[in-house]
C-alpha cells in the first residue's frame, strides 16, 4: 500500500514523542513492504513568500514533504489564530500531494500549524483517513488544557470565552493584564458571542476573537469525518467525547515503542550514586524546574540528576533551569541523544522522573522506562497514572509540589529494596510491531 503519514514536525530537527511514534510506525511499515511518505511542518524564522514554503527531503528512505510555517498570516488569511488550526496554504499543498502520491491510506499523528483542513482534503479525495491523537491540541488552542494560573482547564466553553480570556491574559502585561485576570468569564462569553455573530462594530483583533471562538466547532466537525480515531488512554477518549467527537469513531489503544525489553537491570547497590533521570522537552509545562527544586532539597551528594533535552527549543526556560541548579554540582545537563539509544540512557537511571505540570497524555518515555524496568516517579495526572500505579511500578506525587517530590526521592534513595520491587513490577509496553498490526487491522476494516 501507499501510506501517507502526517505530523506537525519531524526528524532530523525534532525528536519528541509524536515524532518518534511517527518514525517508528513508518519504519515498521517500510519493513513490511509498504511505500510510506510523510507530510510535516517546520517552524522557520525566515520571511518567506507563499510559494517558497515547501520543500522535500529524504530521511531513512522515507520521502518527506515539508511546510515551512511561521507565526504570520499567509495564503490570503488574515487571522494568526486560524492559520494555526486551519491553514489554507498547507491544505492546498496537501491536496497536490494527494494527487501526485495517490495514497491508499492517510494517517494523521498531529496537525498543529498544518491544520485540520487536511482532513477535509482527504475526504474530498475519498481517501480513507485515520488519526492517532497524541495530545489535546484539537480541543485546546494551547494543547495543554492549562490556565495561565497553572490550574487545569476543562476545555473551551460554549463560545470559547474562557479561551479568549486566556489569550488576552497571555498577550497583555502590566496593569491591563492584571485587570483581565479579574474580569468574569461570563463577560468574555457575551463579548465573544456578539463578535461571532457580527453584532459588534469592527475592533482590533476581532477576527482573532472569532477564530478562537470557532476553533473547536471547526476541528470537531473535521475529526468526525475520519474513519477512526485512536486515543492512547481513557483521559483523551473522555476529552474528545465531551467536546463532541462521536464516540463510535474512537478506539482506545496505547502506543507501541521500538526498544527491546531489559531483563538484566543493574541493582542500585552496584552504583556509586543514586541516579535520577529526566528525558523530555525542556519547556515549562514539562516541569523540569519542579524536579530541580526537589533535587536541591536532597542531602548533599546523595544522588546525581541527569537531564536530557535540547537547550535550543526554549532557551529562556533552559537558562532558568541553569540558574536554579547553578549551586548544585550534581546536576548534569546531558543534551540530546538518538532515540535508538534510549534503553542505554534509561538503564543508567535508578529512577525516571516525569514532573509534568499539565495533563500529560501518557508520554512515550514512560513506556520506554517500563521496558527498561526503570521505576517512574510521575505527576499524579490520569494520563500518567493509567500506566504508573502508585507503589507498584512507580510512585506518584502532587503535580508541581517539589516538596512532595523531594520526600519521594529521598524515600527511594534510602530504600533500595523499594526500587528493586518497583523495577520488578514494570508494566512491559506494547511493541511497535504489535501497534502496526493494530493499525493495519483498523485500516483493513
Amino acid at each position: 500500500m501507499r501510506i501517507l503519514l502526517t505530523t506537525h514536525q519531524f526528524f532530523p530537527q525534532f525528536s519528541a514523542g509524536t515524532e518518534v511514534l511517527t518514525l517508528s510506525v513508518a519504519r515498521e511499515l517500510l519493513r513490511r513492504g509498504h511505500e510510506v511518505h510523510i507530510y510535516t511542518g517546520y517552524p522557520t524564522n525566515k520571511a518567506l513568500l507563499d510559494h517558497e514554503r515547501f520543500d522535500e527531503y529524504e530521511f531513512e528512505g522515507i520521502h518527506v514533504y515539508r511546510f515551512h510555517h511561521e507565526y504570520v498570516c499567509m495564503g490570503g488569511q488574515s487571522s494568526l489564530i486560524k492559520v494555526g488550526y486551519d491553514n489554507v496554504l498547507a491544505a492546498r499543498h496537501f491536496e497536490r500531494i494527494l494527487k501526485n502520491f495517490n495514497p491508499d491510506i492517510i494517517h494523521f499523528f498531529h496537525l498543529n500549524r498544518l491544520g485540520t483542513g487536511l482532513i477535509e482534503k482527504a475526504n474530498q479525495a475519498r481517501t480513507p483517513a485515520y488519526a492517532t491523537l497524541t495530545d489535546f491540541w484539537a480541543i485546546c488552542p494551547t494543547g495543554q488544557l492549562l490556565l495561565p494560573s497553572g490550574k487545569l482547564c476543562d476545555g473551551p466553553n460554549l463560545y470559547a470565552g474562557n479561551c479568549v480570556k486566556h489569550f488576552a491574559q497571555n498577550s497583555q502585561k502590566g496593569f491591563i493584564g492584571g485587570l483581565l485576570k479579574w474580569l468574569p468569564i461570563t463577560l468574555f462569553n457575551f463579548f465573544t458571542k456578539l463578535t461571532l455573530y457580527n453584532r459588534l462594530p469592527a475592533y482590533p483583533n476581532s477576527n482573532e476573537v472569532a477564530a478562537i471562538s470557532d476553533r473547536l466547532n471547526v476541528n470537531v466537525f473535521r475529526l468526525n469525518l475520519l474513519k477512526k480515531i485512536i486515543a492512547p488512554n481513557q483521559l483523551l477518549y473522555d476529552v474528545l467525547v465531551k467536546n463532541g467527537v462521536r464516540k463510535e469513531l474512537i478506539l482506545k489503544s496505547s502506543y507501541g515503542i521500538d526498544v527491546i525489553y531489559n531483563e538484566d537491570r543493574p541493582l542500585q547497590s552496584e552504583r556509586k550514586h543514586f541516579r535520577i533521570g529526566f528525558i523530555g522537552t525542556l519547556a515549562e509545562h514539562k516541569g523540569c524546574h519542579v524536579l530541580i527544586e526537589a533535587f536541591n532539597m536532597l542531602p548533599n551528594d546523595s544522588a546525581i540528576l541527569k537531564i536530557y533535552g535540547s537547550p535550543d527549543e526554549h532557551p529562556e526556560y533552559f537558562m532558568k533551569l541553569k540558574s536554579i541548579s547553578s549551586k548544585n554540582t550534581n546536576v548534569e545537563f546531558c543534551g540530546t541523544f538518538d532515540n535508538s539509544k534510549i534503553l542505554n540512557v534509561i538503564s543508567d537511571f535508578d529512577v525516571l522522573v516525569v514532573p509534568s505540570i499539565w495533563l500529560e497524555n501518557t508520554p512515550l518515555v514512560i513506556y520506554s522506562a517500563q521496558a527498561a524496568r526503570c521505576p517512574v516517579v510521575g505527576s499524579n495526572f490520569k494520563g500518567i497514572s493509567d500506566v504508573i500505579k502508585h507503589n507498584h511500578n512507580g510512585l506518584l506525587f502532587q503535580p508541581g509540589n517539589y516538596e512532595d517530590l523531594a520526600d519521594i526521592l529521598l524515600r527511594l534513595i534510602k530504600t533500595p529494596a523499594l526500587v528493586s520491587r518497583l523495577s520488578k513490577n514494570a508494566k512491559l509496553p506494547k511493541t511497535t510491531y504489535k501497534y502496526v498490526d493494530e493499525l493495519l487491522t483498523i485500516w483493513a476494516s
